[in-house]
């Protein structure tokens, strides 16, 4: 087997990440990362309508619950401070 040096490409980490060259301009890191950036959200799943409105529906629900569940919390405690602390 040829090493990966020999074969002109960078060596791997063992996260099997290429080692960050040092020098070059700020545009070309720019570049650089904005090259990176696009291959990456190529590489995401991204979910159908379904699914959003799937996920949609249970954040709704979710929220609903949890103000539903905190404005009855503040009822019974208003009631409580109101009618024990207050007197």
């Amino acid at each position: 087997m040829a090493r990966e040096a020999d074969l002109g490409r960078a060596p791997r980490l063992a996260g099997g990440d290429i080692p960050e060259r040092s020098g070059g301009n700020i545009f070309g890191k720019i570049w650089r990362f904005v090259n990176e950036s696009v291959a990456e959200l190529r590489k995401v799943e991204w979910p159908g309508q379904n699914q959003v409105v799937q996920g949609t529906v249970v954040v709704l629900v979710a929220c609903l619950i949890v103000g539903v569940y905190l404005w009855l919390n503040d009822q019974v405690w208003k009631h409580f401070v109101s009618g024990v602390l207050l007197r």
